[in-house]
């Protein structure tokens, strides 16, 4: 299905913050370690499916990394590792309970349209960035 990329970033494609999110990855993605896809996709459907995961999990980002995938807060605290910069230095908040950490991913979610408002449709990526997405 997919060409065996390092990392997958899954996300709601329709969601402001998340494209905005992810034009930040890619930006701070010096070794292209990312591919995206959207979570409304078929692609990001099927990678759901395969992970066991609600095809209706439009409230978190999905990361898939060495066969394992991880949500809500974990995910862009692991996302952020692999960052150029200072970015890695956040992920000392996954020593953070996930208990703690992901309540707040979640209420950020629930009003991430009210706050940032939405897309009539999924982001299409210019023809460079083509090749980092599904």
């Amino acid at each position: 299905m997919v060409d065996n990329p390092t990392a997958i970033v899954l996300f709601d494609g329709v969601c402001n913050l998340c494209n905005h999110s992810v034009q930040f990855v890619i930006k701070r993605d010096a070794k292209n370690y990312f591919k995206f896809g959207a979570l409304q996709s078929e692609k990001g459907k099927a990678l759901l499916e395969q992970y066991k995961l609600p095809l209706d999990a439009l409230d978190t980002v999905v990361l898939i990394e060495h066969g394992k995938a991880y949500t809500y807060s974990t995910a862009p605290l692991r996302i952020a590792r692999k960052l150029s910069g200072l970015w890695p230095i956040l992920s000392i908040f996954l020593l953070v309970p996930s208990f703690i950490r992901h309540p707040i991913y979640r209420w950020i979610g629930r009003n991430r349209y009210r706050w940032f408002g939405e897309k009539d449709s999924c982001m299409m990526p210019s023809p460079e960035l083509r090749k980092r997405f599904l």
